[in-house]
């Protein structure tokens, strides 16, 4: 029999009912185990992730001889936890960066903080980690949050009483993220890069789907149906279903690939994650905008919904986000001015009814 061609790391075995399976093994890296068959779009996104370190992070040496009661400890148990391995496998990602930063630090006793008892943790031990930290305060936010949820679980693990984290709080942080690219701006970049390039379908992709850089990036024919294009974001795990809007599909069909994904690099490969960001990098530079990013583009998507008058249900219909708060923060920099000026003209229409109603004369229409 023909035997099948897989990727690298990666080799067949036959499960305890005989039907074929597929794992990644690497040396130095945690085993994984493929849902999806080879060949398929699926597939290929889990050995994507599997080559990043996401689905197959690298094996820390040591995890398995932790002494007990130790963040070291603590945290093997959680990453085994659905506490961690719930969300998806970017904020995984980041969690686990946030966390191995942390226990790996020695501060003045010399002794890591993943070998101290988890018993000793005091808010005042937080407090000191957060201010060592400074300036950089949305990174001290996060390492607070981060360890917040940690200390739940080491309290449903019964290795603390309380939760020390509770009594401290976060920094203050100025700014509202990622900036949110204006129309002036959205023109700019509209006029340097012309539609039937790579750079422009990019921008489109992420404009008028309204998605994150890390899903956009995966997209390709396999993703559209009926005239329609539908993903599950990375993210949350959120299924979102779009209609092709018409200036899309014009810079679909003008870009031509054969790729399975609609976006790649000089080499026809799709972008990896970093590699995606870096390059909307450079094609906002090329056109002057310093401040613009992938995810402002996002930002502008749910912007330009706001302007139009849609609800926060059909918002997050588009974007996938699943409470209000978050599509808040995404639509605060609707069009100020014209809000305002619509805002006003309600406002004067009616103090001018209350007027004519207590002199008892017809409403007058202004000139």
């Amino acid at each position: 029999m023909k035997r099948r061609w897989l990727p690298e790391w990666v080799s067949e075995y036959r499960d305890r009912h005989g039907k074929p399976r597929y794992r990644f093994r690497r040396k130095g890296f945690v085993t994984y185990a493929f849902k999806a068959a080879p060949g398929t779009e699926a597939f290929r996104q889990e050995y994507a992730a599997c080559l990043e370190g996401i689905a197959a992070p690298a094996v820390d040496p040591g995890a398995d001889r932790a002494m007990p009661g130790t963040f070291d400890d603590l945290i093997a148990r959680y990453y085994r936890s659905p506490d961690f391995l719930d969300p998806g496998e970017r904020t995984r990602t980041v969690y686990r960066g946030v966390l191995e930063r942390w226990r790996q630090q020695k501060p003045s006793s010399g002794r890591r903080y993943g070998e101290a008892l988890v018993r000793d943790l005091q808010a005042r031990h937080v407090e000191k980690m957060m201010a060592d930290m400074l300036p950089h305060r949305t990174s001290a936010n996060m390492l607070r949050k981060r360890l917040k949820a940690l200390m739940q679980f080491a309290i449903r693990q019964g290795l603390a009483k309380t939760n020390p984290v509770d009594a401290t709080r976060p920094f203050k942080v100025e700014g509202g993220g990622f900036h949110t690219w204006s129309e002036a701006e959205i023109a700019a970049y509209e006029a340097t890069h012309q539609i039937g390039t790579m750079a422009r379908l990019a921008f489109d992709l992420l404009l008028f789907t309204g998605q994150r850089g890390g899903d956009v990036r995966l997209l390709g024919p396999g993703h559209v149906r009926d005239k329609r294009i539908t993903l599950t974001q990375e993210k949350t795990g959120v299924t979102v279903s779009l209609p092709i809007l018409p200036p899309l599909a014009a810079s679909i069909l003008a870009t031509p690939s054969r790729a399975m994904v609609f976006i790649v690099n000089g080499f026809g490969r799709p972008f990896t994650r970093k590699g995606f960001g870096n390059k909307i990098r450079e094609w906002c530079d090329d056109a002057g905008l310093t401040e613009c990013s992938a995810h402002g583009l996002r930002k502008a998507a749910a912007r330009r919904f706001a302007e139009a008058g849609c609800s926060n249900q059909q918002i997050k219909s588009w974007t996938g986000h699943t409470t209000d708060s978050e599509v808040a923060r995404y639509t605060a920099a609707a069009d100020q001015k014209s809000l305002s000026d619509e805002a006003g003209a309600m406002l004067m229409a009616n103090l001018r009814k209350r007027l004519a109603n207590q002199s008892g004369k017809p409403l007058k229409k202004e000139a």
